[in-house]
This record gives C-alpha cells, structure tokens and sequence, in this order.
C-alpha cells in the first residue's frame, strides 16, 4: 500500500497564502518554524499556536512568489486565516485563501515521474525541486508533494495516470503515519504542544528565531520541562478508522491517557499516531475508545527524539 507507488490527490488540505513584502517578518513573530531556512529549493514543517502554547494548526510552509504558502487541514483554514488577519493590520502583507489556485498531489515512490515533468529532487525531507510553475516538496523519503496551478490540473492528473496506478488519501495518510508526521486536525485544534506532536524532532521548531506567539511555553518546555504526553505510532486489529481525538485508555489510569491524531487502514490492520502519556505508553495496556475497547500495539518510530539536536535549530 504506501510503500508501492502511486500518485492521489491532496483534497483534504487547503492552501493558506501570506504576500508582500512584509510577509517574511510578520509570519516570523507568529509561528514555531524559522522562516529564515526557507529557500527556493527548502521547505518546513511548522505551527501556529496560542500565547500557552497549544497549536491552532500545523502545516508544511514554502516561499512561492512574492510570500508563502502554507498548506494545512482545509477545516482550520478559515478560523486560521481570520485570525492572523488580526495581527497582520499593521503589516505589508495580505493574506487569502488561495485553495482554489491550486492543485496538489502525493506521489509515492516514484522520482521517476516528477523527473519526467522536469523536476528533479533530492532525497533530502523538506527539499524543493521547482520547474516553470510546477514545485515539487520531499516530505519523508520517498514521498513528494506535487503542487500545479489549478489550471493545469487535467493535464498533470493525465500525465501521472499515464505513468502511475491511482491511489487513495488513506494510502497517503499511512505513509505520513510511518514517517511519524502528526498533524493538527479540527478534533484536536489547541489540544497540543508542539513537543507533543514530536514536531521539533522533524524541524517543525525552531529554537533560535526569537519570540513568536507561545514561544514561552514551547521553550520552557524544551529546556525545562520534563514532557508527560508525546507522540507514539500504533496499530490495531479492527475494521473501523478511529477518527482524531479518540481517547486511549490504559486499566492502570482512571481516564483517558491519550488522543488519536491520525489514523489510516493498512494491509491488515489499523495503524495510528497517537499522543499518550509516556508512562501508560511504556506500560502497556493500551485500548481505543474504552478501557474495554480494542487493544493497540506500539510500532517504531523512524526517528528518535535528541533534546540536544533538536536545540540547534
């Protein structure tokens, strides 16, 4: 499943767009990434979060003309969009909804492919290979974002058709789930720190930028805290997709230990992200929905969490 190749269609993100020429700065004091990595040929993960540092949206940003462009879940688009509104009134920079503009599509395993359409790209995640008005993004090895103008969608759809089977969201999902990229969804909107999602161990923070909103929170943390609560990968024997915010339980623990972040069907089985107290995660033990409730199964991730490396971004 997501390891052969494919391509599908991204519809279930939007594409949030920040220009002019105080873009760069104006986003800089509003989110956990640097935007000073960015590049034409590098993108990154990031956030958006509260003064207490609970993430409003997480997202994949690039440079593109005169801004960025952030893709994130189509449901916070809007929320997310107004409210940054707020604090841009003062800044030389105008921000829309530019969803309709674009079209985007996963394609799994198959460099091949985007070489054909003239784009080459390195191995390395958070890449950018860009030909004429097509971008491509590396987001986990062997998995690539393919972004078009919307006009040309037909024609991009039928090149990669010609060249590739047609694959399902789920398909994709689960090749973001193994490469342990969690996301915010509508369910789980404010319901986490970055650390919780193990956003800073896929350089999603940075923490030598300076101040931006929930900074505080996020820093402390980092050097100070001990995290409770972080992101694991799992799998269960069941028939249904548990959807995000589905509490874990562990018989050890009296309510829930846990939420579903993102969740997709494999060969066989069901496999998640999950943000779990670390203790009941060691323990053992853990059930989907009910202490009752179907038992679920840890499964590496494919990156270790480095307090020291992570510091140096």
């Amino acid at each position: 499943m997501a390891d052969s190749a494919f391509f599908c269609t991204l519809s279930h993100e939007g594409v949030l767009a920040v220009r002019g020429v105080d873009a760069g700065k104006f986003l800089q004091g509003q989110l956990t990434c640097n935007l000073n990595y960015l590049s034409d040929t590098q993108s990154s993960l990031g956030a958006r979060c509260t003064q207490k540092g609970r993430m409003q949206s997480s997202f994949r940003i690039l440079l593109q003309g005169d801004g960025v462009l952030l893709a994130m879940a189509s449901e916070l688009l809007e929320a997310q969009l107004a409210d940054l509104k707020k604090y841009a009134v003062f800044s030389k920079s105008k921000l829309t909804d530019e969803s309709a503009a674009w079209v985007r599509f996963g394609v799994a395993h198959s460099d091949a492919v985007l070489a054909s359409l003239g784009l080459t790209l390195p191995a390395d995640t958070d890449s950018v290979a860009r030909h004429e008005q097509l971008i491509a993004i590396r987001v986990s090895p062997e998995r690539a974002e393919l972004w078009a103008p919307a006009d040309q969608t037909e024609t991009i759809k039928a090149n990669l058709a010609a060249q590739l089977p047609e694959g399902s969201l789920n398909q994709w999902l689960l090749g973001q789930i193994r490469a342990g990229i969690g996301q915010v969804m509508p369910a789980t909107r404010e319901l986490f720190i970055p650390q919780m999602l193990n956003l800073q161990a896929v350089g999603g923070v940075s923490f030598k930028k300076g101040c931006y909103t929930g900074q505080e929170i996020v820093a402390r943390m980092q050097y100070l805290g001990k995290l409770k609560r972080r992101l694991y990968r799992l799998q269960l024997a069941t028939d249904d997709v548990p959807e995000p915010g589905t509490p874990l339980f562990s018989p050890n623990h009296g309510s829930s230990i846990g939420e579903v972040v993102i969740a997709a069907r494999a060969e066989k089985t069901i496999e998640l992200l999950a943000v779990l107290q670390a203790e009941a995660a060691e323990g053992g033990s853990l059930h989907l929905g009910a202490l009752e409730g179907p038992g679920l199964q840890l499964l590496d991730l494919p990156y270790a969490l480095d307090r020291d490396r992570e510091i140096q971004r």
